[in-house]
Parts: C-alpha cells; structure tokens; sequence
C-alpha cells in the first residue's frame, strides 16, 4: 500500500470516528439546524473539545510509540519504556496530593508536563552521553519505577479517602469535563513534540541496520536519543497533563500498521499519529455508550481492554519468532 493511500485512508477514518464521537449519544443534529443555541453550545463547547482532544492525545501517543520502537528496534517498545508517562503522572499526582489544583486550573497540566520534562532530563543524565539502547532502556526503568513510587506515596499518604479517589480516578485517564483550555494546552506542546520526532525519521531507518551500522552511515545517535526523549517528553506529557495515564495506544497501533509501510521506520511515524489519534476517539466513544448512569467507565480501563489481550498475543508471536 502506498504512503498516500494509507494516509488517506487513516484520515478519512478519523474524520469518520470524530463525526461518530459528535453523535453518540443521541445529538440532536435536527435542535442544531433549526438554530437551537443549546444545541450549538453542546455540540461547540463540549463534544468538540472533547473529540479534538482525543485525536491529539491518541495521534501524540500513536507516533511517539512508533518512534521509540523504531530507536529500539523492539515492537514491545512504547512511551511508557523511558519512563515519561510515570513522570508526568507523578507531577499531576504531586499537585492533586498538594491541593494546587483548586488554587488554578492550570497547575495540574503544567505540573504534569514538568514532570514529564523532568523525567527525560533525569533519563539523559542516567543514562550518560555513550548511552546505548539497552542503556537508555534501563535507565527508563529506573526513572518510571521512582516516578511510580512518588505516586504510590502521595496515594499513601492521602489525608483522606476523597484525595485518594481523587489521584484514583486520575490515574484511570479520561476526556470528560474537557474543555477548550485544555485543547490550548496540549495542542502547541503536542505539535512541537511531534515536529522533534518526525526530524529523526531517516536516523531510526539507519538504525534499523543496529547500531554500528548507523554510526558507519554518519548518524549521531546521542542527537537522535536527545531529540527522541524531547519530542516524546513534550508529546507525551501533554498528552497525560489533559487526559490522566492512558496506555497502549503507543504499542498496538504502530504495531498493526507496521507490515503495512513495509516494516520501514520514516513511514510509520505520521500513519502511526493517525491511527493514534482515530483509536482513541473511537475508544472513548465506547466508554460513552458502555458507562451507566453515575458510573463511567474510564478511557484508560478502556484501552487497557483492548491492548492487554493484544500484548499478549504480541509476545507470544515475538517469542515464537525468537532464535
């Protein structure tokens, strides 16, 4: 399948599943076109916000795993690897523990993309300058483990059982409740993440030859490892500052496109952001129509329903492909 096509076709897909995610749930399209002002309101102030936000976290999450399977040469690879996710997690929980987010709207994302920040800085700084795959692997360990031990700390420690629902229900990710802020917030970080990791596309195709090989054809690998870490930091942890802790999208939508960009890299990059972006609004779409009344089922259950059987199917098949 060629670039174009494929592209295309993603496109349509998300147009298709944002239109799906304005009607669900019985839009009144009839109250709209009769020039009814709260059907104008529900459909601009609420639903659309909310659509727009899951394409952008699902397409941030979509080509950052892409990415960082591609550096790594590992399928099994995605943002959670290097310990990004954890860190803005731990920021966003640090600021729920501490109250100020009911000093500012703002202080949660902000907080979380500085943890995220932080994070990446701490991986660099372990990991060293000679840092190899393993390496920065390793260290991504080490920085997501203390990142989840901060948040197993503030849950803890919760003064009472109304914070500690609240970090709870936090942590489970979801698109309700948001907002144009919240667009305002994620898309400029989201696109200037994603601009930094499209720049090491022809690198992660030289990688694919190992290492050395990459080394031989002249590619910097520190620089290709900075830029990563950044772009996915900056995607990433906007991405979890405006939706909570979601998983998965990064590992299995790479990993379902991949055979069709023909295994390379540089191709799987911008599909990966599409079908990103399409998964997630499709999946909250599903906790819309699966939720009861004054129970909602939340969007990071949902993905971790359909990405859980996937990744064990996906280590089966990489163990059976195994020397």
């Amino acid at each position: 399948m060629t670039d174009i096509r494929l592209i295309l076709g993603l496109a349509a897909l998300c147009l298709l599943a944002g239109g799906l995610g304005l009607a669900v749930e019985g839009f009144p399209l009839a109250a709209l076109l009769s020039g009814d002002e709260t059907a104008r309101l529900i459909l601009i102030e609420l639903r659309l916000p909310r659509v727009v936000l899951g394409f952008l976290v699902g397409a941030a999450l979509g080509l950052s795993g892409a990415a960082l399977q591609g550096y790594f040469r590992n399928p099994l690879a995605d943002p959670g690897v290097i310990g990004v996710s954890a860190s803005a997690a731990a920021g966003a929980v640090a600021t729920l523990y501490f109250g100020l987010s009911a000093i500012s709207a703002l202080a949660l994302p902000v907080m979380a993309i500085a943890g995220a920040a932080l994070g990446g800085v701490t991986l660099l700084l372990i990991a060293g300058r000679g840092a190899t795959a393993t390496t920065l692997i390793l260290s991504g360990v080490a920085v997501g483990a203390l990142a989840n031990a901060i948040v197993a700390l503030a849950m803890n420690f919760s003064p009472n059982p109304w914070a500690l629902s609240e970090i709870a229900y936090w942590l489970m990710g979801s698109l309700r409740n948001t907002s144009w802020t919240d667009v305002q917030i994620a898309l400029p970080l989201i696109v200037l993440g994603t601009a930094i990791s499209l720049t090491t596309a022809r690198d992660l195709d030289s990688l694919s030859l190992g290492e050395d090989g990459a080394r031989a054809l002249g590619v910097n690998l520190r620089g290709v490892q900075i830029r990563l870490i950044a772009g996915t930091s900056l995607a990433v942890g906007a991405a979890v500052a405006v939706a909570g802790a979601i998983g998965f999208v990064g590992l299995v939508v790479p990993h379902l496109l991949r055979p069709l960009v023909r295994y390379e890299p540089s191709r799987l990059l911008l599909p990966s952001a599409l079908g990103g972006g399409a998964l997630l609004m499709m999946a909250d779409m599903g906790t819309r129509l699966v939720s009861g009344d004054g129970v909602p089922l939340y969007l990071g259950v949902m993905t971790a329903i359909i990405g859980v059987p996937f990744f064990f199917h996906l280590i089966r098949k990489t163990g059976r492909l195994a020397p």
